[in-house]
């Protein structure tokens, strides 16, 4: 007699006893494999199906409210449809929690409670004692980023390391900004679920030709941008660089080179680029980003896969670029080990290095940390705006959110920017209003401290629709005043 287990993505782990292989081997062959393994799972289940025939030795074991994997195929329908497929099944809740302190399993219940469909569970723990979750606004991205600083620090000043502490967000991009104020206070990170955003190839591109514009002597930046042109490879830009240096590094004479044919338009409008920038000055480092997209984007679709959710981080760099006066000063700030950063010559970190986790939530799933900053949870953000348009995905953000939250210990925060920096057009402010994750309620908040910053913030429901529409209007009577 054996026992099988299988691993269901969404679902946990399942077991069965069958009497011996060939028996197996007959009900697995009647089910249809694909080589995808992100379908697997609605062939999992048909597994399942296949060997009720033979044994009556099923058991299942999972977690309804962590399935977040619809992306790979997964449905929690595999955990609902359990008692129908199976009559007489007989359901177990294991509700006692030995991971989290009490006030942040209420919190967590009354999230998941707003799930239409799901198995009740009202987890409980005998860690009674702990704070309350906060749900904290803040002004704008730079206050949480300061804030989840300074929380991550004065927890580490209570003797909790770095690497037991946690910042989670639903899409990998929504880090970048915190990257460079931890960058900026030296304090070590590794991040999971995408790169780090410095360390984003069409991020160094274009931070690259900042460089050329700051120095037109930077070498490894020259051989980097030339190389995304058509027709140039690495023996091109070496004489296109032993050209400039022998002509004072002046991007003008560029126009005389003579090299590939196919390369002299490419060559020709890098000169311009450079030329055009130089011109604007130290000044407005954001429209200078938005002159060099202008040139960099084609490249990017050319060079690189995926260029939409590139461009979108361009964008986003440029936004970062509006808050510092001058491109020296943006520069000094975000270009901290180039060539290469400094995780890829590290080496492995030996036992007493310490660094703050970074990490989506998908790849936080299964792990805990005894703090954790849920950051960004801002509809739009979380739930994500491309995951709202069915009923069914709204149903797995509110379970993404639970996962996020269920990963604390101790300790729970969760962040969201009332206001997020975009391009400015005209007269109009250079920001635009957000509104608090739609899956914290006012019954969510009960069981939490809510935290609003004072002096900017007057309402106490800032979340209210109402309330931010009031803000939007005083801020505009206040620019025409």
């Amino acid at each position: 007699m054996f026992w099988i287990t299988m691993i269901f993505w969404s679902t946990g782990i399942t077991c069965y006893k069958i009497q011996d292989w060939r028996r197996l081997s007959a009900a697995v062959s009647t089910i249809s494999w694909s080589t995808n393994i992100r379908t697997l799972t609605p062939f999992q289940a048909g597994i399942l199906l296949g060997m009720r025939h033979i044994s009556n030795n099923i058991t299942v074991v999972g977690d309804d409210a962590q399935s977040i994997y619809g992306f790979r195929s997964a449905t929690v329908q595999n955990m609902l449809n359990f008692p129908t497929q199976f009559p007489g099944a007989t359901i177990i809740k294991l509700e006692q929690n030995y991971r989290s302190v009490q006030p942040i399993l209420e919190t967590t219940n009354r999230v998941i409670a707003q799930s239409k469909e799901r198995y009740t569970k009202d987890l409980w723990s005998e860690r009674k004692g702990g704070e309350k979750p906060q749900l904290i606004t803040c002004v704008d991205e730079d206050d949480q980023d300061n804030t989840v600083i300074r929380k991550v620090l004065e927890h580490y000043e209570q003797g909790i390391l770095l690497r037991k502490q946690a910042v989670l967000f639903r899409a990998s991009s929504h880090s970048a900004s915190l990257e460079l104020a931890l960058h900026s206070h030296n304090i070590p990170f590794h991040k999971y679920g995408g790169l780090r955003f410095m360390e984003s190839a069409h991020v160094k591109d274009l931070i690259s030709i900042l460089r050329i514009i700051e120095n037109p002597r930077d070498e490894m930046a020259w051989f980097r941008i030339l190389q995304l042109l058509k027709g140039v490879g690495p023996i091109t830009a070496q004489k296109v660089f032993q050209h400039l240096a022998a002509n004072g590094y002046n991007s003008n004479t560029l126009t005389s080179f003579v090299g590939p044919v196919v390369s002299k338009e490419g060559i020709t409008d890098l000169g311009k680029l450079i030329n055009d920038v130089q011109a604007m000055g130290q000044d407005a480092p954001c429209a200078q980003i938005e002159r060099i997209a202008r040139f960099y984007i084609p490249l990017l679709e050319y060079n690189y896969e995926d260029p939409v959710p590139r461009t979108a981080d361009i964008e986003h760099l440029g936004q970062i670029a509006s808050r510092y006066d001058t491109r020296q000063k943006f520069l000094t700030e975000i270009v901290l080990d180039p060539p290469a950063s400094t995780g890829d010559i590290a080496g492995p970190p030996v036992k007493d290095e310490d660094w703050l986790v970074l990490s989506t939530i998908h790849s936080a799933k299964g792990l805990e940390w005894d703090t954790v900053y849920l950051i960004h949870a801002a509809d739009g953000n979380l739930p994500a705006d491309m995951a709202t348009g069915t009923e069914e995905e709204i149903e797995e953000e509110l379970r993404l959110t639970y996962v996020a939250m269920t990963r604390a210990r101790d300790f729970l925060y969760v962040l969201w920017p009332l206001r997020y920096y975009s391009k400015s057009a005209g007269i109009s402010d250079n920001h635009s209003y957000a509104q608090c994750c739609r899956f914290f309620t006012n019954s969510v908040k009960d069981t939490m401290n809510c935290i609003i910053p004072p002096s900017e913030i007057k309402d106490k429901d800032v979340s209210d629709s109402t309330s931010v529409r009031t803000n939007i209007l005083k801020h505009i009577q206040e620019m025409w005043n």
